[in-house]
């Protein structure tokens, strides 16, 4: 395929391929682990992205007039963490002159996320309540189903569809057909009573039965889980105001400890990373699902972070409320950061903003307000620059650098929040492991469990079998056996 169409692909396209097993690996799942599908795919999708200049879409050059109508965007999330993609059909009108910039619009936005959030699959929202049959645009919702059947592997989870009104039944038998059976699958025709089944009521917006407050505005770009106003700290509660003394003690003491400790984990951590890179050379089986989450670190060009994705909460059971970030300036200048969160009301932060000097360490010790609990839907959004060095790094030189800083001189990361079910203490702890490596929960344990109980059952009938068959191998043979005899006998009879 490279050799006869290589002028076809763009050739980040083809360096990404060969660098990224996780995208190779979402082509081989969408297309059941079938080599020659999966190059056709790979061979399509390509020479889709060359045609849409995919990596090149921007803000800048896309008509401003789309992003501010509002017909696409990502807020939220569904009941099981995946991040949803609205389609506000209502705002969408048919114009063959507007298709082009349309369609690359929704190329902008499944690229922004995909290169944001690494692939993690999106659930598609169709909001068609106030729409009509002007609204029936077949050739841009096959634009929409193409891409996450050809272009966009593994990337659809559902189809969430509000109050399709009668009159589009027919458009979206069409539909249908186009989309395939395992997709077709994945729709969910909802009305008010019953979206909640899928999204819950804090991602919904008022008409559909939700308490989402969250009103669309362009600029700025809505593009990652922070549009909503958000505490640098969370919220001053009374329960803050009179919290024990030997609570701040205790967060003291751990503080201290974390950073007497620091050096010797960042060894640690450096080690442990030699000797996983020198065990991937080694092994080829198929790595652990959670191979992942253990001991890394998201290596920016101003701050390596860790841990490098997700935040490990305990439940309400377990009450294991505090998490470690751990902050690295890799650069030769002062760099400032600022931590944010889209739930404030539960989390602090500290510190929240502040600056960390070349070549040190930093700790953020991120907590739960009492009451509360971790959920997956709750991220935090690390956002960190290089100041000057004749630049102060007090609270006031903090403050009006943020309001100066040009946005694209700004390195942001995200972490997801993952919550530990395990009734047992849990190695995730501040207390017991800066870095955040994951243990087994009791649904981890339960899934293994089941699945060897399987096995055993497999098993188990196998032998049946074999033991029928045996059984079934000597009566046979004692038949054939009493038949031989009778014959023999019946011939010496007849000789007499």
């Amino acid at each position: 395929y490279f050799l006869d169409k290589s002028d076809k692909y763009d050739s980040r396209d083809v360096e990404r391929l060969q660098q990224d097993d996780k995208w190779v690996e979402n082509y081989l799942i969408w297309r059941h682990d079938v080599v020659d599908d999966t190059l056709k795919m790979i061979d399509e999708s390509f020479q889709w992205r060359k045609e849409y200049t995919v990596n090149d879409l921007s803000e800048s050059v896309l008509p401003k007039w789309l992003f501010e109508i509002g017909a696409l965007f990502l807020h939220g999330y569904d009941k099981e963490g995946y991040k949803l993609f609205w389609f506000k059909v209502k705002h969408h009108t048919r114009d063959p002159k507007q298709q082009l910039d349309k369609k690359k619009l929704v190329a902008f936005w499944l690229e922004h996320y995909a290169k944001r959030d690494h692939g993690k699959p999106l659930t598609v929202v169709f909001d068609m309540a106030e729409t009509g049959i002007s609204h029936i645009d077949l050739d841009f919702v096959r634009f929409i189903v193409n891409c996450f059947t050809d272009y966009y592997p593994n990337f659809l989870t559902k189809i969430v569809i509000f109050e399709m009104p009668w009159i589009m039944n027919a458009a979206f038998k069409i539909v249908k057909g186009w989309l395939g059976p395992e997709a077709v699958s994945m729709l969910k025709f909802t009305n008010k009573s019953d979206v909640q089944e899928y999204i819950s009521g804090e991602y919904l917006p008022p008409h559909m039965g939700g308490t989402d407050s969250f009103k669309y505005s362009y600029p700025p770009l809505v593009d990652d889980d922070f549009q909503t106003p958000l505490c640098e700290n969370g919220p001053i509660t009374s329960e803050d105001e009179h919290e024990s003394k030997e609570e701040m003690d205790a967060d003291t003491r751990e503080s201290g400890e974390l950073n007497e400790a620091q050096n010797l984990n960042q060894k640690k951590m450096n080690s442990v990373e030699q000797i996983s890179k020198t065990e991937e050379t080694d092994k080829t089986e198929v790595k652990p699902k959670n191979a992942k989450k253990a001991l890394t670190t998201f290596k920016g060009p101003l701050l390596h972070i860790s841990p490098a994705e997700e935040l490990y909460f305990g439940s309400k059971e377990t009450g294991e409320k505090k998490c470690l970030i751990v902050l690295t300036n890799v650069t030769k200048n002062v760099v400032a950061f600022k931590v944010r969160t889209t739930a404030p009301e539960k989390y602090r932060v500290k510190p929240s903003n502040s600056s960390c000097e070349p070549g040190t360490s930093l700790d953020i010790i991120v907590s739960l307000h009492g009451g509360f609990a971790a959920s997956l839907q709750d991220r935090f959004l690390i956002m960190a620059a290089e100041m000057d060095q004749s630049s102060g790094a007090g609270v006031p030189e903090l403050t009006q650098f943020w309001k100066e800083v040009p946005r694209t001189k700004v390195m942001e990361h995200r972490l997801r929040c993952h919550v530990i079910e395990s009734s047992k203490p849990s190695s995730l702890t501040l207390k017991d492991n800066a870095f955040n490596i994951p243990a087994k929960t009791n649904e981890d344990l339960h899934i293994q469990l089941t699945h060897l109980l399987q096995i055993n059952k497999r098993l188990e009938e196998q032998m049946n079998r074999c033991l029928w068959f045996q059984q079934l191998s000597v009566v046979l043979s004692l038949l054939s056996v009493t038949v031989a005899a009778f014959c023999f006998y019946l011939a010496n009879a007849q000789r007499s």
